[in-house]
């Protein structure tokens, strides 16, 4: 009964590949956290979780198991308990800590089917981009998800062809400097809007901007939405 009605659209054939489809997902803040939890509502049933960030206030507004009682607990074990109570049959791994250059290899992204990438670091983002296009899975990507506000602006496109977004910018001259390109095509999530912080928040790091949890979960549920619909073509 938990998946009639994913069952009902995409039929028991394409429930049963999802189930057993591998995803490997970075970052589960406000863009990963609301992206695991509609790939595990929908029936994705082996999830790995990576994030080494705790729970703190300033998540509330935007992330999904953000809560007053969560703050100060690894955003990945209170997303994973989350998670579970969904479907309890799901393979929910964990893992906190931190994808980069030095940690990437612990990873295997080639056991996957799937990588999503909702992690904020450039320099770490590159990476990652460049190590799931070279492996076997397919790679979705979350561009800039700050100083957004207008949902309807919110699009996808492949990486070399996403327009007005000044993270995309910067990872691509990032590549061209180094000469080191991505492997192969992969689709982004993001938007062309550009706003600018209205007030400084003093508690905040400076390179902190504001964002808003419509903005950040539609690019999450977007980034489900990509894999789901590559997925049901298998």
């Amino acid at each position: 009964m938990q998946f009639s009605r994913t069952r009902m659209l995409l039929g028991t054939e394409n429930l049963e590949h999802l189930f057993n489809t591998r995803v490997i997902l970075f970052g589960v803040g406000g863009v990963g956290s609301w992206c695991a939890e509609a790939l595990v509502r929908t029936g994705v049933g082996h999830l790995t979780i990576v994030d080494g960030d705790t729970v703190c206030a300033s998540n509330i507004n935007r992330q999904l198991m953000a809560t007053n009682s969560t703050i100060g607990r690894p955003k990945v074990e209170v997303l994973r308990e989350r998670l579970l109570d969904i479907n309890p049959s799901a393979d929910i791994r964990a893992i906190y800590g931190l994808y980069n250059e030095q940690t990437a290899e612990s990873f295997r992204l080639s056991d996957y089917d799937y990588v999503i990438d909702a992690i904020d670091s450039v320099k770490d983002k590159a990476h990652l981009i460049l190590t799931a296009t070279a492996s076997s899975a397919t790679l979705f990507s979350a561009m800039g998800a700050a100083l957004k506000l207008d949902s309807t602006r919110i699009s996808v496109s492949e990486f070399w062809k996403v327009k007005g977004c000044p993270l995309a910018a910067t990872l691509r001259r990032r590549f061209r400097t180094a000469k080191t390109f991505p492997a192969k095509k992969f689709q982004c999530v993001y938007s062309e809007e550009l706003l600018r912080n209205r007030e400084d928040n003093p508690s905040e790091p400076t390179r902190a901007n504001g964002s808003l949890v419509h903005i950040t979960g539609i690019y999450g549920f977007t980034l489900a939405g990509l894999l789901i619909q590559d997925a049901a073509k298998q």
